[in-house]
């Protein structure tokens, strides 16, 4: 069993006396050891020490720039470009709700008018802030109602959304786009992207439809008869469930 030697403790004979003149030298040696290797950290540090507060130096200097970069530039940045995204947005969406003057509705939209910037100057001027991601969006819709389909595809391109509504009717604009441009491939691979983003009772079997439709033309009768089945089976109450089954039918037949 082993024992608890109390401090000062007398050896009981020679045996016990080398014993712990062994301990002793063992510990010694041990802090020994600690006091060697703590010297040397502490010299290395010294050495070093220009270097160190260099690299803490740069990580301050790089947070303290990031906020303040946040705070004096970018935002208000963010509030000058919402700023002059009010006025083409009125354009652009009058432009929606007035067929007969849409054309030039989305040119001023574009291009803006009585001094005030368009959508395409903001894009230019503000690029990275949200406006701009906005005016990406608009911009695309604009020129995909003015038969401009190269043009409404570079824009609609470089915009991000993960609203519910705005992302896939973005990548379902480009759809419509390449099939006005006569590529029904790449209309159908962007109508499955905005199915994909978003699942809802609006955008979701608007673009099964489309897709199925698609599908049916480049003959891949398979692909058309689930987005068709999809629309009966899960939006039976949108407009699209009316005549799918004639859609349906046609995608049977197919195969």
């Amino acid at each position: 069993m082993a024992t608890y030697k109390k401090r000062g403790h007398k050896p009981a004979n020679k045996s016990e006396a080398v014993e712990q003149q062994r301990s002793d030298s063992t510990t010694a040696e041990v802090f020994s050891s600690l006091d060697t290797g703590a010297s040397k950290t502490e010299q290395w540090v010294a050495r070093n020490q220009t270097y160190i507060l260099g690299i803490i130096g740069i990580i301050a200097v790089g947070v303290l720039g990031y906020l303040g970069y946040q705070s004096f530039v970018q935002e208000p940045r963010e509030a000058s470009a919402s700023n002059e995204l009010f006025f083409p947005m009125q354009y652009f969406q009058e432009a929606q709700q007035n067929e007969a003057l849409a054309d030039s509705l989305y040119t001023l939209a574009l291009n803006g008018a009585e001094g005030k910037y368009g959508l395409l100057d903001i894009i230019d001027e503000y690029s990275g802030t949200k406006a701009a991601n906005l005016a990406n969006y608009a911009a695309g819709v604009s020129y995909l109602h003015l038969n401009q389909y190269d043009q409404a595809v570079s824009y609609l391109e470089d915009f991000r959304s993960d609203d519910a509504m705005l992302g896939p009717i973005g990548q379902g604009a480009i759809g419509d786009a390449f099939l006005e441009l006569g590529q029904p491939a790449d209309a159908l691979e962007y109508y499955e992207k905005a199915i994909r983003q978003d699942e809802n009772d609006f955008t979701t079997p608007l673009y099964l439809q489309k897709a199925g439709v698609v599908a049916l033309e480049l003959q891949q009768f398979d692909k058309a008869l689930e987005y068709f089945t999809r629309i009966k089976e899960d939006f039976p109450d949108a407009a699209q469930a009316t005549g799918v089954e004639a859609f349906i039918g046609m995608a049977k037949k197919g195969n």
